[in-house]
């Protein structure tokens, strides 16, 4: 094992680094996507809830994998969307990363969008018809009332949300980005003597990644929960 840091140290931490990106940039996304889906899928407007609801259930039911190699193929190679400069010599790295980005904040945020609407459901209906009797309209009484106790009931979920976006970064790989499993895979090819080892090695630092989320989502859960 000694052996394998010493060939692949740098990289395994080059490799982890992009995974821990990936993910910060994705949740941001997720997260603010996935309320404005929420604030859709609860809105007045029929053709508001509409469009949230079909966007959860064809994201939601749609395998990851196929919307990264999407956003690859499909916004960059066939329509020649990209995110970053084409003459800059880091273009194909780059791009790459940001067009997984987007593929995981749109499959992502149908999830945190679902968590968030749960949470809206268990504020009592006449807090907001206060809200309302007061005179503020829909989009107030959402933001002001009604989502900062629904993120409040829902912090458990949402970082099982979290925890499953660090898994699904591996699925990066598929489109070339340098994450964890792209490097794993390269050691199990060159080091197939070790193949338990590598194992372990990027089981613990996966380990290293989830389990801290999940005690700080869970204890925050526990502190800021809603008294009922």
């Amino acid at each position: 094992m000694n052996s394998l840091f010493d060939t692949y140290g740098d990289a395994m931490l080059d490799a982890f680094w992009v995974t821990i990106r990936l993910t910060f940039w994705s949740a941001i996304g997720a997260t603010v996507w996935g309320t404005i889906l929420a604030g859709m899928r609860v809105s007045p407007v029929p053709v508001l809830r509409f469009a949230g609801t079909w966007y959860v259930n064809l994201f939601r039911n749609t395998p990851l994998t196929l919307i990264i190699v999407f956003c690859s193929v499909g916004l960059y190679q066939n329509l020649g969307i990209h995110f970053t400069s084409e003459s800059s010599p880091t273009f194909i790295r780059d791009n790459g990363f940001w067009l997984a980005v987007l593929g995981f904040i749109l499959y992502t945020s149908a999830f945190v969008c679902e968590s968030l609407r749960s949470g809206i459901n268990t504020v009592p209906l006449g807090q907001a018809e206060a809200a309302r009797s007061l005179g503020l309209g829909f989009r107030q009484t959402l933001t002001l009332v009604v989502l900062p106790q629904a993120f409040r009931s829902v912090i458990a979920p949402l970082g099982s949300v979290l925890i499953a976006l660090v898994k699904n970064t591996t699925i990066a790989s598929a489109i070339g980005v340098a994450e964890a499993a792209l490097l794993m895979k390269e050691m199990i090819e060159n080091e197939s003597d070790q193949l338990f080892s590598v194992f372990g090695i990027f089981a613990v630092g996966f380990m290293i990644l989830t389990l801290p989320i999940g005690f700080v989502f869970g204890y925050a859960s526990k502190k800021l929960a809603v008294k009922r």
